[in-house]
């Protein structure tokens, strides 16, 4: 014990050399972090020196990215750039999970080293990422230098608790899931293909096998009692809550002390033990510690682990993965006498006809090939507004074209080309003459009272998605943005400016004007809520409206409270081919593998 507290104090320098500190950010809010002693339940006390902190899960690369990473992906990136929307500081973390025994195998398959083969994986999930106009401060990968000896520390600190005992351990495991199951959660299957009879977990309904090893455990039963304390005073840890029952149950009735490592005759490729050799640390213990590596973990000052974000603010998970982000890390993070992550935003996943993609049925979806068919922004407009948290979402091209025919070509598109395109009006006319007394202006009743139900729903719209990312909900939050420009379709025909303009009587001028400038208040308010949903095209929308870069922040998504923007920053375009949202073009496509990198091949296709 002795050497290993010794070889903990000599990590701790190169570690806090290593350390990746973020900062550019001008924080303008207050945020909530939580002290977890060792006997008291969290709370959460405001502090202005922490940056909003949101995770993706890390991906583990024994396979290419697939739809549902990037989904994951979005959903972080929209929590993080919403709040910077808001004037608060914010970091995102996205990455790899590189050890295990799949990974293993895999790089055995194509006959390379396991780290030659995490190279090359990593970098097309970082590719990903990019591609996706994720806004990431870290691609953390667990092969990370800074990472590995924060696992080691961990290690350290936990066998210094007396929570880490060597036992021989037996049970089923699923090299597909990276864990044991208990039996009241195995089952004999059958292969409908090949008729293979075989024992699988009634979870995943993955293979699983019988191993009898020599180990180390985790005293995970002796925080039992404080894992179900604090849900029951965290009900809404969980989101869904329907997934947080799914947790506490799970715990009542199958917790068990935790094999934390593998003997290195099984598995190589990995963190190994500190003073011990022969065994390699449990992948998903490994895994599990980078969110707390990217805060600092263990350089940061004891008490002020919240400057480099800790506790995360969220931790965005596919359903598959939340036994090992709602037990197995809560319980560490416990015994590490470390706070609580705040929430765990616990999504759903994407099938394709109501089947599972799988690579063997072939109904996967290439994300990198799929935004350069469609474009980046109109895939994380569908992931968004389509995508599932508390049941899953399917796939489907056909349903891809026509929702961005209707609420992006046909809804918002069409509604910024006839307010800035017009050869009847000007909007920066209409904008500049807008501040003038409405009371002087005879508005017919018909048109009054269209007109008041938009200004509510605009006047309550910024509150409203907000609401919904407290919630963990974007999808909600931006269809209540694509509802407003619906109503504000509506509005606009039903008041028939065009028509309108052109009289002599200066009333009807004057209710004209009135009805497009509300019409421009709806697109520039619309725009500005969904710059972190379509960051590149709600920009161009912006530039296309005139509105100051300085204005595009939150606090200015307020009616009738800028009168200076109309003026376009960059021309509005004159066919429909150099609008906004352009009829979608398909005989143009990238190979469909991962990269990006080559010239795209010509080839004429259907468009589905």
């Amino acid at each position: 014990m002795e050497l290993l507290r010794a070889a903990s104090a000599r990590r701790l320098p190169r570690l806090q050399s290593a350390l990746i500190r973020q900062g550019s950010w001008v924080c303008n809010s207050c945020r909530s972090r939580s002290i977890l002693p060792v006997r008291r339940l969290a709370t959460y006390t405001s502090n202005p020196d922490k940056p909003y902190y949101v995770t993706t899960p890390i991906f583990y690369v024994n396979a290419a990215p697939h739809i549902g990473h990037m989904y994951s992906m979005v959903l972080a990136d929209v929590l993080k750039r919403w709040e910077i929307l808001k004037g608060n500081r914010a970091l995102m973390l996205t990455g790899t999970d590189e050890h295990g025994l799949k990974v293993e195998q895999a790089a055995a398959k194509k006959d390379v080293a396991p780290k030659a083969f995490c190279d090359e994986t990593a970098e097309q999930f970082k590719e990903l990422a990019n591609a996706a106009n994720i806004s990431f401060d870290r691609f953390i990968r667990t092969t990370d230098e800074d990472h590995k000896l924060a696992v080691e520390h961990a290690w350290f600190l936990l066998q210094n608790k007396g929570l880490i005992y060597e036992s021989k351990h037996e049970g089923w495991y699923s090299v597909s899931d990276e864990c044991f199951y208990p039996e009241s959660q195995i089952e004999r299957r059958q292969d409908p293909f090949t008729g293979e009879v075989f024992m699988a977990s009634t979870e995943t309904e993955n293979k699983v096998e019988w191993v009898e090893e020599k180990n180390y455990h985790f005293r995970m039963t002796a925080l039992k009692d404080r894992l179900l304390e604090f849900y029951k005073s965290n009900p809404d840890w969980v989101v869904p809550h329907t997934r947080m029952s799914e947790v506490v149950d799970w715990v009542e009735k199958n917790l068990s002390d935790l094999s934390i490592s593998r003997p290195v005759q099984r598995l190589t490729w990995g963190i190994r033990v500190p003073d011990d050799s022969s065994q390699t640390i449990y992948v998903w213990v490994d895994a599990l510690i980078n969110y707390i590596t990217m805060a600092g973990f263990p350089g940061w000052t004891p008490g002020r682990e919240y400057q480099g974000g800790w506790p995360a603010d969220v931790h965005v998970i596919g359903k598959d993965i939340v036994r090992f982000h709602c037990i197995y890390w809560p319980a560490l993070l416990l015994a590490l006498d470390l706070p609580m992550p705040k929430k765990v935003l616990t999504h759903a996943h994407w099938t394709m006809e109501g089947r599972k993609m799988s690579k063997s049925i072939g109904n996967v979806v290439n994300p990198l090939y799929a935004m350069n068919r469609w474009g980046v922004d109109t895939m994380r407009f569908y992931l968004m507004y389509v995508g599932g948290i508390a049941h899953d979402a399917d796939y489907s091209n056909e349903e891809l074209n026509v929702k961005y025919k209707k609420y992006l070509q046909g809804g918002l598109g069409n509604l910024l080309s006839r307010l800035t395109r017009s050869k009847v009006w000007n909007l920066r006319q209409v904008v500049s003459t807008a501040d003038k007394d409405v009371s002087q202006i005879t508005i017919p009743e018909d048109v009054r009272v269209h007109m008041e139900n938009l200004e509510a729903c605009l006047r309550s719209l910024p509150g409203t998605v907000d609401e919904q990312m407290k919630k963990l909900n974007p999808v909600l939050g931006i269809r209540n943005i694509i509802e407003a420009i619906n109503l504000t379709n509506v509005f606009l025909a039903h008041a028939a400016p065009w028509s309108l303009w052109k009289k002599e009587d200066p009333n009807d001028r004057a209710v004209a004007e009135r009805s497009l400038f509300l019409s421009a208040e709806a697109v520039r308010i619309a725009g500005i809520l969904l710059q972190p949903y379509l960051p590149e095209k709600a920009t161009k929308l912006l530039d296309i409206m005139g509105v100051d870069p300085g204005k595009r922040s939150f606090c200015d998504a307020v009616l009738y409270e800028d009168y200076t923007y109309g003026e376009p920053l960059i021309s509005p375009g004159t066919t429909p081919e150099d609008s906004l949202f352009p009829h979608l073009v398909t005989d143009t496509i990238q190979h469909p593998s991962l990269s990006n990198r080559g010239r795209p091949k010509k080839k004429k296709v259907a468009p589905f």
